[in-house]
């Protein structure tokens, strides 16, 4: 029996005695069945120990059987994974005897096809020199065909963008009619509503009321007064500027000058480089007397029968080198003689400078001028502004300013008077502190100068303030002398830069869609995008690129900024 039947049996025997218990518990008295039932629990607590025991054994039975199989189990495996070894083994073998058996049909095979390819190369090369020929011209033929598929694509993208102005413009032309119906509508409702309440108004009479109409109506006529004179001051203004450019035209036309400026020379040629020696003299000292009485540096180097002169000063190198060619032409050169040559050589340049002043005022047409003006006047011969000679741009500027004073009915000698000595300040501004239009002022106050004169000097740079017309005049002249092609040089690389700086600052701004340089970059041309900047808009950006070009740019002269907005409207006829 199992240690279940043994319990059960004892659960079975328990309740019978208490179902004992239970029906003699009348007859019986509590000894009795405290006996019973003590007699019950030693015979379950017998069976249970026996029901333990036989637990027990069954249990060391089942592991040792346990144990019997696992040890069969362990020695089954063992020669079952020998023989699976051993038949892998010859699984192995007999699979790479195949794989041998393969690879040497294989190559046997790739041998054969190595062959066929190579011929097959052979076949290809004559192939693909034929085709490279056919390539070329396909190529071009392509290339052409990308051409023309490139120009149609612009064409059609031309259409389409004229088409959608056009769809705009009609949309926007109907709106803007609707617009003007309603409009007409409203003014002749409140035109009759007016009507009727100015007659229906209390204590109005007829002639009351007429009168009110002509005051309503004058008000609304002052808009399209002012409108007009507006329309009229344009007009002017148009007018005015093209009688100008033919002036200035006219002007140029009848005056020519030299488009090359001359510059001072610095080289001095020697008979032979033994006078190099005599030049130096004993320890140096002829050429430091030379170097201290002209303020001039006297360079000798390997440069064969020739000398340099160098000094930022043109007149004194002027003087220095009249001194030394007639020391070379006399053949005596010593600290004395030096000293009597560079003091001769100074009062022959007085007289040299006094005579470039008086061909000058001669050239110009300009007389009565004071002696030391016209000393100062033919210092600007050794004076360059950018390359160009300035006692030339004054006299080119004096015919400039009477011709267009002429033609304007104006004082003509007034007028090249003023543009003769716009720049006369130039002459000392390298020795005293200001600017030319400062110091060129006080000079000619000093010289008794007309105000004209005065004006001409002090605004030529700016025509906006000056106080008489002679000074717009100088100011014209002085910018078409100036803005001659030739008239003054610069690096090839510094006129590329200020060139792209300015059209790079103008492409700054939103709204541009391009811009151009020209008139050697004193003028720019921007070319806006008329839906996105409006005619009040680019007058605001004109002022903006031209404010941002005087803060950021160095530059000659004055740059004009010419914004261009235009809206096109392009069919054919077919």
């Amino acid at each position: 029996m199992t240690l279940l039947d043994w319990v059960l049996l004892l659960l079975v025997l328990v309740l019978a005695g208490a179902l004992l218990l239970r029906r003699r518990g009348e007859d019986r008295s509590g000894e009795e069945a405290r006996r019973l039932l003590e007699t019950a629990r030693e015979e379950a607590r017998e069976v249970l120990e026996a029901a333990r025991q036989e637990a027990r054994d069954i249990l060391e039975a089942a592991r040792q059987e346990a144990r019997a199989s696992r040890e069969e189990a362990e020695a089954r495996a063992k020669v079952l994974r020998q023989e699976l070894e051993a038949e892998l083994r010859r699984k192995e073998e007999a699979l790479e005897a195949e794989a041998r058996r393969r690879l040497a049909e294989a190559e046997e095979r790739l041998k054969g096809e190595r062959e066929e390819l190579k011929a097959e190369r052979e076949r290809l090369r004559a192939l693909q020199e034929e085709l490279r020929g056919e390539r070329e011209r396909l190529k071009e033929e392509r290339e052409e065909l990308r051409r023309e598929a490139e120009r149609l694509s612009k064409r059609g993208e031309a259409l389409d963008a004229r088409a959608l102005r056009l769809d705009a413009l009609e949309e926007a032309l109907g709106q803007r009619e609707e617009a003007l119906k309603g409009r007409e509508g409203l003014l002749a409702e409140r035109e009759k509503e007016v009507e009727r309440r100015l007659y229906e108004a209390a204590g109005l009479s007829p002639e009351e009321a007429r009168r009110l109409i002509l005051e309503r109506l004058d008000r609304e006529l002052e808009e399209e007064k002012a409108q007009r004179v507006r329309a009229a001051l344009e007009k002017a203004r148009l007018e005015a500027r093209r009688e100008a450019q033919k002036i200035l035209a006219q002007a140029m036309q009848r005056q020519a000058s030299e488009t090359a400026a001359q510059l001072a020379v610095s080289v001095v040629p020697i008979p032979s480089d033994a006078m190099k020696g005599r030049i130096i003299g004993r320890e140096g000292r002829n050429i430091r007397t030379f170097e201290a009485l002209t303020g001039v540096d006297l360079i000798i180097d390997d440069t064969p029968e020739a000398v340099l002169l160098s000094s930022f000063n043109p007149i004194r190198r002027e003087i220095a080198r009249m001194a030394l060619e007639e020391l070379l032409k006399d053949g005596r050169i010593h600290p004395s003689r030096i000293e009597e040559v560079v003091e001769k050589a100074k009062g022959e340049m007085k007289t040299f400078i006094y005579e470039r002043g008086e061909e000058a005022a001669l050239e110009a047409g300009v007389v009565g001028l004071k002696p030391g003006l016209v000393q100062l006047l033919g210092r600007l011969h050794f004076r360059s502004s950018y390359g160009q000679n300035v006692l030339k741009h004054s006299v080119q500027v004096a015919h400039l300013a009477g011709i267009m004073a002429a033609e304007l009915g104006l004082d003509a000698a007034l007028a090249r008077r003023a543009g003769l000595l716009h720049d006369i300040g130039k002459s000392v501004d390298r020795e005293v502190e200001g600017s030319h239009v400062e110091i060129g002022i006080a000079l000619a106050r000093r010289f008794g100068e007309p105000a004209e004169v005065l004006d001409g000097i002090a605004h030529h740079h700016d025509p906006e303030n000056a106080e008489t017309v002679y000074a717009v005049l100088v100011a014209a002249a002085d910018a078409l002398s100036a803005a001659r092609p030739g008239a003054r040089r610069e690096s090839l690389e510094e006129y590329l830069q200020r060139l792209e700086a300015l059209e790079r600052i103008a492409l700054s701004f939103p709204g541009v869609e391009t811009a151009f340089a020209v008139q050697a970059g004193r003028e720019v041309r921007v070319i806006v995008k008329p839906d996105r900047i409006t005619d009040a808009r680019a007058t605001l950006l004109a002022r903006e690129i031209a404010g941002r070009i005087e803060r950021e740019m160095n530059y000659p002269g004055q740059v004009q900024v010419t914004v261009v907005r235009e809206t096109r409207a392009v069919e054919y006829a077919r």
